[in-house]
């Protein structure tokens, strides 16, 4: 004799046509039913399901990583770094998970444990979005300009398939370099150079 109900998953899929509309709480039950899938929620409360990546751009993340990983355990004193895992909350409502992402120490300190367990309620000083060869330009372009106008100071978008950088910093506009070697992490993360040619 059974005493629970069995559920069944059932798989639906959403024209790219069709907005498919959340609330934070319905975003956050959906997202830790589903933690395999990078699920983000927009301003307006858009769901947007992010695939997998596939391996070139797998293997290029894990080498930044690596490479900012190292930075980040030399100077943990000045904040935490962070994978495409993590979600934050920001101040506009949205849920973004970037690439990479880092906060300064003070801003982590003054979060309570609870908040660190869960999304992360703020927008991160420093990200990077790393284009995969599904990722539209244009929409990731959006999402850049979205972290700076919720607080970023620093933001790179690296789109391989084009060999070019788009720097965004809160005090200037955005900087375009064409096949660069090198990035300087500038004031926000000094000291850390990420080296392109392994990427």
């Amino acid at each position: 004799m059974k005493t629970a109900v069995e559920s069944e998953t059932l798989a639906l899929e959403i024209p790219s046509a069709i907005a498919l509309r959340v609330t934070p709480a319905q975003f956050e039950a959906i997202a830790l039913v589903n933690r395999d899938l990078k699920l983000e929620r927009t301003a307006t409360g858009e769901l947007i399901m992010n695939p997998p990546t596939g391996g070139e751009s797998g293997r290029r993340n894990f080498k930044l990583i690596g490479q900012f990983a190292r930075w980040c355990e030399e100077n943990e004193d000045l904040g935490e770094g962070f994978d495409s895992s993590t979600g934050f909350i920001l101040p506009n409502g949205a849920n973004r998970s970037p690439d990479v992402s880092w906060v300064r120490r003070d801003r982590w300190n003054e979060l309570t444990e609870q908040q660190r367990q869960g999304f992360v309620p703020l927008c991160p000083d420093f990200v990077v979005e790393l284009r995969s060869n599904s990722d539209r330009l244009p929409q990731l372009q959006a999402k850049m300009r979205e972290y700076l106008e919720n607080g970023a100071s620093l933001g790179w978008l690296i789109d391989p398939q084009n060999q070019q950088v788009e720097i965004y910093r809160s005090s200037r506009d955005r900087e375009v370099l064409n096949n660069p070697t090198y990035l300087s992490g500038e004031t926000i993360l000094p000291g850390f150079v990420l080296d392109l040619s392994r990427i």
